[in-house]
């Protein structure tokens, strides 16, 4: 008798309970995959793991009282690294997408997306534990998810733009990121064109990305 593998164990926590449970429901649809628990909130969340009933997936509202994402994303990733999370938000901003995948999501979606692509986000950060959505991302990072790895092999970045790369996954601006760097902004300006060129990038969330992919960022 063949042995039946194990589902992905899936924790859903927003505050919208008709769309948690909506949620819920579609993934139970999805094969391999089971929603183990649904919570209101951060605080909520963390009471329940802490049960014991940890998640492989964990799925997460970043407008949350109690807990908003960012703090649940905060503490997810430094207790229990293992879990991965999918940011779900109606949040597309350049910041809080930075910030989230900064803090530790693996994922991010809009509450607009279809169950197709949630499907898709699912198994991408089971298998290769990123995803960013496209209607998120749009043109800006494009290059990123055209499979380009020979023109990637070929960029060669000198320890000043790896330097600025790693500030820029951070949340200072591109001033404070000049401050810390002992450079003019006018600097600064020049090196963000000069990687937007050299990378094939249009915004600070293609720069954010690439530097996840390519290592240069330990998230």
């Amino acid at each position: 008798m063949a042995k039946t593998k194990q589902k992905i164990q899936v924790a859903i926590a927003d505050d919208h309970s008709l769309l948690r449970n909506a949620l819920a429901k579609l993934i139970g649809t999805f094969e391999g995959y089971t929603v183990i628990f649904e919570a209101d909130n951060g605080k909520d969340l963390r009471t329940k793991i802490m049960q014991n009933v940890v998640p492989d997936i964990v799925l997460l509202d970043i407008n949350m009282p109690e807990m908003d994402g960012f703090e649940t994303t905060q503490w997810l990733h430094k207790t229990y690294p293992h879990i991965k999370i999918l940011a779900l938000s109606m949040l597309s901003d350049e910041k809080t997408i930075i910030k989230m995948f900064r803090l530790g999501a693996k994922g991010y979606l809009l509450k607009n997306t279809d169950p197709a692509e949630l499907k898709q986000a699912l198994d991408s950060i089971v298998d290769k534990s990123v995803y960013l959505s496209e209607y998120v991302s749009g043109k800006l990072v494009m290059g990123l998810h055209q499979e380009a790895e020979p023109t990637e092999k070929e960029v060669v970045l000198q320890e000043k733009e790896r330097e600025f790369l790693r500030w820029v996954c951070s949340e200072l601006s591109y001033k404070e990121i000049a401050e810390k760097m002992f450079l003019s902004p006018r600097t600064i300006d020049d090196y963000r064109q000069s990687l937007f060129n050299k990378l094939k990038v249009h915004s600070r969330v293609g720069l954010v990305m690439y530097s996840i992919k390519n290592g240069i960022v330990e998230m």
